[in-house]
């Protein structure tokens, strides 16, 4: 089988890929993109379903937003995070299957 040939990283280019890893590199937001991937959901939703403090998810929500990884919505007076980017959760359904092997 033949590999396909790829496009080298710009140094750049490289920088946002560690950058972005980086923002996933912490266990408890995986576990709020788990509880966000497929619906929207309120910050006291997010707490209840991860068991963790509240000032701790909005610390967390607050990298994931500015990552451009979740979008935030306020209704009223509750706010609403969903996936702005279903690829993060691809990557992380590959990475999975990966270490499942």
């Amino acid at each position: 089988m033949q590999e396909k040939k790829r496009k080298s990283f710009t140094a750049k280019q490289l920088e946002q890929i560690a950058a972005r890893f980086k923002v996933l590199g912490e266990p408890m937001r995986l576990r709020i993109l788990e509880v966000v991937c497929r619906e929207p959901r309120s910050v006291n939703e997010i707490v209840e379903a991860t068991g963790a403090t509240q000032a701790n998810i909005s610390k967390h929500l607050a990298i994931l937003t500015t990552a451009g990884i979740v979008t935030r919505e306020k209704d009223g007076q509750r706010v609403f995070y969903g996936m702005k980017d279903p690829l993060t959760v691809k990557l992380c359904e590959l990475v999975h299957a990966n270490l499942a092997k």
